[in-house]
């Protein structure tokens, strides 16, 4: 007797998470994968202010708990793997971890994306506390102090511009001598009164303890090193990485349709090119990549899943053969 899953979630970030419990609360036999730390980037944000509800102890940590609470609440299973390859062809789709095999009927793709990081000393045990991937997300909690916002394509001065509406001194830091955006974006950001710039610049360390409070730059023409110190009255600062994003999606390289960066390409129901395989939050070409998109994204992938496999005709309750 094979084991076979109604609905197999690859992912646990907030996407895969609500595939999960939509999916569990449909009574499918469902399976959410899980290859590093369960809930994806949002674990690193300590305080998440712009999900609908998330007031009370609204930190990334305990919203993921809450979400996984949920999940097997209603029966979802949960295995930690690290899939690395795939076949999606036939109507059982087969999933190979390193740790075993996995099949079911559909497939969520909810991988996520990672931030390019800088790779400077510091950044790692200061993300969340000072170092950010995203504006939109802690903008806020800078109100009033200075934030560098390193990168110079349009997303880097787009989100850097964003932050003036918080930050009292937004300080783009491009490595190259010009920035690289649309000039459009350059005249605009050039014209905004709290927008700073230096060039051939890189971040060399970021320092704190428990917060940012020094970053150190490295003129890369020169190779003069300047340390800068968090005003005593604000005792901290933001840095802000837009140097891109790197999408999950490597083992589906030709097998599934992306973009040219990588993006799996869905329909509005979260279609992918291939009957049976769906995909949601980050992972998939769309305009904005917050913790309410991708849960949304989850839900309506496993709706359609849940209408996919109602179309096949097949038993959605005994999933064994």
């Amino acid at each position: 007797m094979e084991n076979i899953y109604d609905l197999i979630v690859i992912g646990s970030g907030p996407a895969g998470l609500s595939s999960g419990l939509y999916g569990a609360r449909a009574k499918l036999k469902t399976l959410i994968i899980e290859k590093g730390k369960t809930g994806g980037q949002i674990v690193t944000t300590h305080d998440v202010a712009n999900y609908p509800g998330s007031i009370q102890d609204a930190s990334g940590p305990k919203l993921i708990a809450r979400m996984v609470e949920q999940c097997k609440g209603f029966g979802a299973e949960m295995v930690k793997d690290n899939i690395v390859d795939a076949d999606l062809d036939s109507d059982i789709k087969v999933l190979k971890g390193e740790k075993g095999e996995y099949r079911g009927k559909a497939v969520v793709i909810a991988t996520g994306c990672t931030p390019r990081k800088l790779g400077a000393p510091g950044e790692k045990e200061l993300t969340g506390k000072g170092v950010s991937y995203c504006a939109t997300c802690d903008g806020d909690f800078f109100t009033d102090l200075e934030v560098f916002a390193v990168g110079g394509g349009n997303s880097a001065v787009e989100e850097g511009m964003f932050l003036t509406k918080f930050a009292r001194k937004v300080t783009i830091v491009q490595m190259e001598d010009k920035l690289t955006c649309a000039r459009s974006i350059e005249e605009k950001a050039k014209e905004n009164p709290k927008m700073n710039f230096m060039f051939n610049t890189t971040i060399k360390e970021i320092i704190g303890d428990g917060i940012v409070e020094k970053v150190v730059f490295e003129n890369r023409l020169t190779g003069e090193i300047t340390e800068y110190e968090a005003d005593e009255e604000d005792g901290t600062m933001g840095v802000f990485v837009f140097i891109g994003l790197i999408p999950q999606t490597e083992i589906f390289k030709d097998k599934i349709d992306t973009d040219r960066i990588g993006y799996i390409i869905t329909d509005e129901d979260m279609k992918t090119n291939i009957e049976g395989v769906f995909a949601a939050g980050d992972c998939r070409v769309k305009t904005l990549r917050q913790v309410v998109t991708a849960t949304s994204d989850g839900a309506v992938a496993t709706i359609n899943a849940e209408k996919y496999l109602e179309s096949k005709d097949w038993n959605l309750v005994d999933s064994t053969i």
